[in-house]
Formats: C-alpha cells, structure tokens, sequence
C-alpha cells in the first residue's frame, strides 16, 4: 500500500470516527492495510495508538517500530478473514495445556509446577466452567470433552481484534488457562508471562543461563505484553509494557 512507502509523505495524523469505529488518516487520507482494507478499528484508545506509531515516524517509515499498526492489519487482513480457522486452533490448545503437562522428576520441579499452575487450574474450572485434569509425563491425554467445548465456545466468541491478541497471547504462553486468565483481569500479564516459565527457569536455575535462548525469551516477553496491551486498547484501556 501507498502508505507503507520508504519515506514519509504526510505532516499532519488525525484520528477521526468513521461509522462505529475510528479511523487514522494522513493528512486526511484514510489509511489502508496491506491487503487494502480500510484500517477502521473498534476503539478510540486503538486508533490513537496507531495514530501515535505513524506520527513517531522520521523521514524514513520503518514498519517494524509499529506493533500496533501490524496487529490492526493482522486482524483486518488475516483473522477476520479466518475468524473460525483461527478460533479452532487456538481453542486446540486446551487439548495440550501447558498447565496440564507437569515433570514427574525432580520433587522440586513438580513441587514448582504444582504451586504456580494447581490455582490456574482450580481458577478456570469456577470462571471458565472447565476443569482441566493435570498429568505427569508427555503422553497426550483426553481432557473432559464439556471442558474443551466450554472452552472453545468463549474463544469463539472473542473478535477478530480480540482474537488477534488472544492468539498471542495463548501460542507464546502455550496454555489457552493463562490467556483466559490475561485477558479476564485474573493476573497481571507480567506475572502471566514467568508463571509460563517455571520449566524454563528451573533449567537456568540449575544449569545457567544461554544468552541466544534469553534473548529468545526476552523477544517473546515482549511480544507477550505487547498483545495484552493490544486487547486492552480494544477495550479503550492503554497499558504501560515493562522495558
């Protein structure tokens, strides 16, 4: 599209309402997504974070310092388009969770695992009306089917801009509880993000730490937060990430 062009071409970023939503315009021309869509989004907070993105721009636009931006194109251009597809499988993961899935050695690492998942768990069966059973090892095991339709049907109800964070939110925490429990207000993402960890930490706690893997993490923490503040803009809500 026009817009993403090398260099900056506008002086003045607006956001105006536009139907039920809000648009961003450039100098009053609408903004459109790659897949030329019209970038229309549901909340004021959103647009005027988009809005912020495109004014922080220098003489050369650089898409990568626009998270937000790309995530308004990712649910116009993509999970809009697939709103089912992407639903079912991210409601699959609650056939995998990560909370479900627990060490049978050593003590000390189940000892971890049952301490920071068991109330996740416990808390998903009262708020979500779905009980999840946790087993020792790696062996795939049928969890209650009333559990994963109660749970299916909730992430088939989120919209393509709440789907789009909620996806994130999921895939890079592996456990479809600890999204529910982010978006829901249960705990604070950050919080989220280290109880999603206690494998990885137990292994740097034992064995030290590898810079490429904690950059890795580092990346996906960051994104982690990144799509939790996403949903809370489409809510009109804006969040602060932790650098």
């Amino acid at each position: 599209m026009s817009e993403w062009a090398a260099k900056r071409f506008w002086k003045e970023t607006t956001v105006q309402p536009e139907g039920t939503g809000f648009s961003v315009r450039l100098d009053g021309r609408s903004i459109k997504t790659p897949a030329k869509t019209a970038l229309v989004v549901p909340s004021e907070a959103l647009a005027q974070a988009v809005a912020g993105e495109w004014d922080a721009q220098g003489e050369k636009i650089n898409p990568m310092s626009m998270p937000v931006t790309r995530s308004v194109n990712a649910a116009l251009d993509k999970t809009g388009r697939q709103h089912a597809d992407v639903a079912n499988m991210i409601a699959e993961y609650g056939t995998t969770d990560l909370l479900c899935y627990r060490a049978d050695s050593p003590v000390e690492l189940i000892a971890a695992q049952n301490a920071a998942w068991d109330p996740f768990l416990d808390w998903a069966e009262t708020a979500l009306s779905a009980r999840l059973k946790p087993v020792s090892g790696v062996m795939l095991v049928a969890q209650d089917a009333d559990a994963l339709r109660n749970l299916n049907a909730r992430v088939h109800q989120l919209d393509a801009f709440e789907l789009t964070a909620f996806h994130d939110l999921v895939s890079l925490s592996g456990s479809l509880i600890l999204g529910f429990a982010a978006i829901e207000g249960h705990t604070p993402p950050e919080d989220l993000w280290h109880i999603s960890r206690v494998d990885e930490d137990w292994q740097i706690a034992q064995w030290g730490e590898d810079e490429e893997a904690s950059a890795l993490a580092e990346a996906k923490r960051l994104a982690f937060l990144h799509a939790y503040r996403f949903y809370k803009l489409m809510h009109n809500e804006d969040v602060a990430l932790n650098p």
